[in-house]
């Protein structure tokens, strides 16, 4: 009897201090912006929107056409889901990402090269 009232003692104590943590973390993430990001897609959208982006001339002139935003494209790399099968991820100095995402309530997958220093969106495929 001792050992199960220990035990629900003990599950108890956890339990309360898994709930502070979560409410901590959670509220500290919120007020400094840090994300913690441990899975690919995370890690590999953050990357990107760390670095200086670049836009090419179709993506420039889209932009100038209003036929794009370059709010669609920041939300895409925000919620975006990216597509490692199709993406070059191996290649030396630069890798390509495919990104895929909603602009306008319509598909839409936006084609990364991520470079050292520099990012810089290709093309945009509405599919």
């Amino acid at each position: 009897m001792a050992f199960l009232k220990r035990l629900g003692f003990y599950l108890v104590g956890l339990s309360i201090g898994i709930v502070f943590l979560t409410i901590f973390l959670k509220k500290k993430s919120e007020e400094t912006g840090v994300e913690f990001c441990y899975f690919p897609n995370c890690r590999t959208l953050k990357d990107i929107r760390s670095k200086q982006m670049l836009y090419s001339e179709d993506m420039n002139r889209m932009l100038a056409d209003k036929e794009l935003d370059s709010l669609d494209i920041a939300t895409i790399l925000r919620e975006g889901e990216v597509d490692f099968g199709r993406s070059d991820t191996e290649s030396a100095p630069c890798k390509t990402y495919f990104i895929e995402g909603f602009i306008k309530k319509k598909e839409a997958v936006l084609k990364v090269t991520n470079c050292l220093e520099e990012v810089l969106i290709e093309e945009i495929i509405r599919e």
